[in-house]
């Protein structure tokens, strides 16, 4: 296909006067391909996102966070630091239900103060 274009290409570069509606059609084509390219570069930015996204739940996020600074952080800190470095906003409910039934069944969680919660010590 793009050996036909440039050997029309050629012969109209011969002749001084393109015409109008050859113009119009190459501009639309080469509009529709450079969108194409975008939307492929786009989904494939998504897909890598989403990919990263998918190996870490909500929870792996939170415990990330505790792990990481080895203290007792409230549920607010907790989401401001996963926002921080996953760039994930958590929903504060569900995340101190999640928190809470984990430290009901002594899941490597402790509960130091109200909404307040830190990893237990090996």
């Amino acid at each position: 296909m793009l050996s036909s274009i440039h050997s029309i290409l050629r012969r109209l570069a011969m002749n001084p006067k393109i015409p109008e509606w050859f113009l119009s059609f190459q501009e639309s084509l080469f509009s529709a391909q450079l969108r194409a390219v975008r939307q492929l570069k786009s989904q494939k930015s998504k897909k890598a996102k989403r990919a990263m996204q998918a190996g870490m739940s909500n929870m792996d996020m939170a415990i990330d966070i505790l792990r990481t600074t080895q203290k007792p952080l409230h549920v607010s800190e907790i989401i401001s630091l996963v926002k921080t470095k996953h760039g994930v906003d958590l929903d504060r409910e569900s995340l101190v239900s999640a928190l809470v039934k984990k430290v009901h069944r002594h899941q490597g969680l402790s509960r130091t103060a109200p909404n307040t919660f830190q990893i237990e010590a090996p």
